[in-house]
């Protein structure tokens, strides 16, 4: 018997209430892009969703019999590294999208801010400096 090791993350799965309205959240706020939408055979509408220099993508799936989606505060966030952390506040401030918390610099020299996307699911934004490969 061989010991279980995946081979790579694919994606991760998050539920939301209304698909469109999290979808134009990710792609017009966020730049990320829509590659596949469909109708899964239990019936969930599903996207997948592709952030610029990763493999992995988020599916987002909505079910709409299952009632809204009630985000736990502080339960699941995404992070995505940024360019310019001053470039991104603008970005937001010009779409107007509030920043939550931050902007706040760690021991490391990150920069990083957090937003909230639809359904509560927050959005931590990072400038890393180079050579920092986590936070």
């Amino acid at each position: 018997m061989t010991d279980l090791r995946v081979k790579k993350l694919l994606h991760t799965r998050m539920r939301v209430s209304d698909l469109d309205e999290t979808i134009r959240f990710y792609t017009a706020v966020l730049g990320l892009e829509v590659i596949e939408r469909k109708t899964s055979p239990r019936g969930s509408h599903l996207a997948f969703l592709r952030t610029p220099n990763s493999d992995e993508l988020i599916e987002l799936t909505s079910f709409p019999p299952s009632g809204p989606v009630k985000v736990q505060e502080d339960l699941v966030h995404l992070a995505f590294q940024v360019e310019s952390l001053e470039e991104t506040i603008a970005s937001l401030n010009a779409k107007g999208v509030k920043i939550t918390d931050g902007p706040t610099t760690t021991s490391s020299g990150s920069r990083f801010i957090f937003i909230d996307a639809p359904d509560g699911y927050e959005i931590e934004l990072i400038e890393r400096p180079t050579g920092v490969k986590i936070v």
